[in-house]
């Protein structure tokens, strides 16, 4: 599966965790040319004490048991590639594949991080010496 780029990819992860979920939402279902899912504060039946959250792909809808797991990138990311590889009703992504994808974003998230982090730290010393 084609993913965005590494700087998207830090972005969507940045957008999360800035409350923008929505929007990262829209950003990443634009990527990939699908409609975004929307996200509810919520459960379903027989899945409130088991999971964070759930992809319903008859309402194309997340729903999160609070509104804290709106802003964990795993969770979202994690849900939004079960939204992504629903076709025709029928699921073809696993549980496994799903926290793959959550992590490639998280990880671009922290590569770009550690960069910014690194050039602050770069530009500090400079201006002590």
């Amino acid at each position: 599966m084609e993913l965005p780029d590494p700087k998207t990819q830090a972005l969507i992860v940045k957008l999360i965790l800035n409350k923008r979920t929505e929007k990262s939402l829209q950003l990443l279902s634009n990527f990939y040319k699908i409609q975004a899912p929307e996200i509810v504060v919520g459960t379903i039946k027989g899945k409130r004490k088991t999971v964070y959250a759930v992809y319903v792909h008859s309402q194309r809808r997340i729903y999160a048991t609070n509104s804290e797991i709106f802003y964990n990138p795993f969770v979202i990311l994690h849900e939004f590639y079960h939204h992504l590889r629903y076709r025709g009703m029928e699921h073809r992504g696993s549980e496994k594949s799903a926290d793959k994808f959550a992590l490639y974003f998280i990880n671009s998230y922290r590569s770009q991080y550690d960069k910014v982090s690194q050039s602050r730290i770069n530009t500090i010393r400079k201006n002590q010496n």
